[in-house]
């Protein structure tokens, strides 16, 4: 019996973490209705949607590296989720981590790559940080709301991108042809991310993530760091009271978050095929939406960094598939932008219901511990007797 109880409990606390996968199979049996009503084969599309993002060495490599930025966004929405914080700038964020890393490489002396490689990976993370901690100081001491902040910081990031890729920062060479696309020149190659195991596209990003990924998880439930974020997340007055620094703590946590952000840009910039960094003018045409993307990761994971992890490699895949699906059956593209915010909608909604399970799966936890820790009644005295006076 008591097995039987501890079996139960164990599967509901994994089924807050496999609800999303029901979410993601009922978007695509919409999709498959969709792709009905289009006269098209599901069977044939889904194939090819599976082939595109899983079926091959090269489709892995790219799903990988398509999962990089939306693992390192939704790390770092974990850490701000657990203090109780919401971060929509993560393209933002993305933006101005990509541009200071981008200017390190620009105007710093060309030295070689194992001084100059980490030099751009932590002004991507400072780049980051710093977009973060204006909104986090903003909410801590102002009362600003942070998804207004989040997202008008969007829309200035994009803007000074735009003014330094077409001005200061734009190539030379664009000047000299009249084309001025704007984008950088070539980055000096110390600052290229290595490429494994013999490949000219995977690069050491998506290892990065998940080591940042871990780390996450160890600042959050192994460290008094991660203690006092979360018991921000869970009661500020109750943290006041033990003594916390709740304003520092809430400016900390958007800031560890916009630097994971910011992480992301940098990587895209020195792990691209291009080595510079280049925009279309467009907030989405240097991220690839991957600060909105990574938030519906990290829903998808749980807001568990490490469940993030494949939860990112899923959803990546789904958007590299998505690709292929398109090219096989000769579907709109809009299909695939409905299909994948069916995902997003989906996974979204099953978020309360995820979080009925963990809390009922906390109180049974509760319940365990008071019957644990009761008194065991005293065996009657065989001789009659009474307590003793």
């Amino acid at each position: 019996m008591t097995q039987r109880v501890a079996g139960l409990r164990v599967s509901s606390k994994y089924l807050a973490y496999l609800v999303p996968l029901g979410a993601v199979l009922f978007a695509l049996l919409v999709g498959t209705i969709m792709l009905l009503a289009l006269d098209t084969s599901p069977i044939e599309g889904f194939q090819a949607l599976f082939d595109g993002a899983f079926g091959s060495t090269d489709a892995l490599i790219e799903t990988s590296l398509k999962a990089t930025p939306l693992l390192f966004v939704g790390v770092g929405i974990t850490i701000a989720f657990r203090a109780n914080v919401i971060n929509i700038g993560g393209e933002g964020q993305m933006v101005a981590g990509g541009l200071l890393a981008t200017m390190a490489a620009l105007f710093l002396p060309d030295w070689p790559a194992v001084i100059m490689l980490p030099t751009v990976i932590l002004a991507g993370l400072l780049g980051g940080a710093i977009w973060g901690a204006v909104p986090g100081y903003l909410k801590a001491y102002f009362g600003v709301n942070e998804i207004l902040s989040t997202i008008m910081l969007n829309v200035v990031a994009v803007q000074l991108m735009n003014y330094l890729l077409r001005d200061p920062l734009i190539d030379p060479a664009e000047i000299e042809r009249g084309t001025r696309i704007p984008q950088t020149e070539r980055l000096q190659e110390g600052a290229d991310l290595p490429l494994l195991f013999g490949s000219d596209r995977l690069h050491i990003g998506p290892l990065l993530a998940i080591i940042f990924a871990i780390a996450a998880y160890i600042l959050l439930w192994r460290t008094p760091l991660g203690y006092r974020l979360r018991a921000v997340g869970q009661n500020q007055d109750a943290a006041r009271y033990a003594g916390i620094p709740v304003k520092r703590t809430i400016t900390l946590a958007l800031t560890l978050s916009g630097a994971l952000c910011g992480l992301a840009g940098a990587v895209l910039v020195f792990g691209s095929e291009g080595h510079r960094m280049v925009t279309d003018g467009s907030t989405a045409g240097f991220t690839g939406s991957a600060g909105f993307n990574g938030i519906v990761a990290a829903l998808f994971g749980g807001l568990h960094p490490i469940f993030t992890i494949p939860a990112s490699f899923l959803f990546g895949g789904l958007l590299v598939g998505g690709i292929s699906l398109q090219r096989a059956v000769q579907v709109p593209s809009a299909l695939i932008l409905a299909l994948n915010g069916l995902v997003v909608i989906f996974v979204v909604s099953t978020d309360r219901y995820r979080q009925k399970l963990r809390d009922q799966d906390a109180r049974r936890d509760a319940l365990a511990s008071a019957g644990a820790s009761a008194p065991t009644p005293a065996a009657p005295d065989p001789g009659g007797g009474g307590d003793e006076p």
